[in-house]
C-alpha cells in the first residue's frame, strides 16, 4: 500500500480509499496528495476511528487536479453525489458563491449566493470569505464603486482617486478580464497588490499589509484553473486511458459528479477517449496515467 502511495503527485487533488470488495470507504482532498494520503499510515494520532478505517484500506485512487480550488470543488461534487461510510458530511463546508458585476447604476462587484437577474456573474467559487476578500482586492486596484454616476458620495471619493463615471467602462473591462482568468490582466492586478503590500510593510503598516496579503491569496484562489464546476449547466463525458486503465468522469448540470475507473483494452477505450471534449483531455489523460501507476504500484 505504501509503495502505491509513492506514485501520488505532490500536488493538489482528491483521493479515494477502497476496501477488498472494491467498496469506497472515504473520499478526501489535499493540497499535497502524497503527503496527505501517507499521513493515514504514519500520523493518525489518537483518532481511533481513522485507525479502524485504515485497517480496511486495500486500494488508493487519486485525481490530480490543476488547483486546490479544483480539488475542493471535485471533493464537494463527489460527496454530494454519493457519501461513503467514513465521510461525515455531504460535500464541503465552504459556502458557494458568485461575483456579480453591477450595471452602470450599481456599486461595482459584489458577492452573491446565487445567479440573479440579468447582470453578468462569474464563478461559481467556494468560500464566502475568500470571495469577499478577492472582491476587496479587485476594488482596491479597480475602484468601480467610485464610478457610479449621480452618487455624490461615490463621486467625491472618486475625485480622490482621480477617476469618475467616465472611467467605469475601462475599469469594468479589466475586472472582467481578471475574472475570466486572462493571464496578463491577472498578472497586472497581482503585481499591483504585491506593490501595495510591500510598500505598506516597508512603512511598518503591518496590519494593512496582512489585509492585502489575504486579498492576494483570495485572488489566486478564484482565478486558479478549475474545470469541475461551471456557471452554465454543462453536460459531458470525460475519458482517459493509459496502460489498460480507463478513467471516466461525468459532468452533469455543470458539475463533475462521478469518477470511475476500470481495466479495458486500448481498442475498447479508443472511441470514448476520442469523444472527450478538448477542454478535459489533458486532465483525463494525466489521471488515467496516475490510475495505471497506482494499480501497478
Amino acid at each position: 500500500m505504501i509503495s502505491s502511495v509513492r506514485e501520488l503527485p505532490m500536488g493538489p487533488g482528491v483521493y479515494r480509499f477502497r476496501d477488498d470488495a472494491g467498496k469506497v470507504l472515504y473520499i478526501g482532498r489535499a493540497r499535497n496528495l502524497r503527503r496527505r494520503v501517507r499521513s493515514y499510515w504514519v500520523n493518525v494520532g489518537d483518532r481511533s476511528h481513522l485507525r479502524r478505517m485504515v485497517r480496511q484500506i486495500a486500494r488508493v485512487e487519486g485525481v490530480w487536479c490543476d488547483s486546490e480550488h479544483e480539488a475542493a470543488w471535485l471533493e464537494r461534487n463527489l460527496l454530494e453525489h454519493s457519501k461513503p461510510r467514513w465521510n461525515r458530511i455531504e460535500g464541503g463546508a465552504e459556502v458557494v458563491g458568485y461575483i456579480r458585476l453591477a450595471d452602470g447604476s450599481g456599486p461595482g462587484l459584489r458577492f452573491e449566493h446565487a445567479v440573479t437577474g440579468s447582470a453578468q456573474h462569474f464563478g461559481p467559487y467556494l468560500g464566502g470569505l475568500r470571495i469577499r476578500q478577492a472582491i476587496s482586492g479587485l476594488h482596491r486596484v479597480l475602484p468601480l464603486q467610485y464610478t457610479v454616476a449621480g452618487d455624490a458620495s461615490a463621486e467625491e471619493f472618486g475625485r480622490l482617486f482621480g477617476i469618475g463615471p467616465g472611467d467605469r467602462a475601462a475599469l469594468a473591462r479589466t475586472a472582467i478580464a481578471v475574472l475570466q482568468r486572462d493571464a496578463d490582466a491577472v498578472r497586472t492586478l497581482r503585481d499591483e497588490l504585491i506593490r501595495r503590500r510591500d510598500r505598506a510593510a516597508g512603512e511598518l503598516r503591518y496590519e494593512f499589509a496582512a489585509k492585502v496579503q489575504g486579498e492576494l491569496e483570495a485572488l489566486e484562489w478564484i482565478v486558479a484553473e478549475q474545470k469541475v464546476a461551471w456557471l452554465d449547466a454543462v453536460d459531458a463525458e470525460v475519458y482517459g486511458w493509459a496502460d489498460g486503465v480507463l478513467v471516466r468522469f461525468e459532468v452533469r448540470g455543470g458539475r463533475m459528479c462521478t469518477w470511475t475507473q476500470r481495466a479495458v483494452s486500448e481498442r475498447t477505450a479508443r472511441e470514448r477517449v476520442a469523444s472527450t471534449p478538448e477542454l478535459w483531455r489533458a486532465f483525463a489523460q494525466r489521471n488515467a496515467e496516475l490510475a495505471a501507476r497506482l494499480r501497478s504500484g
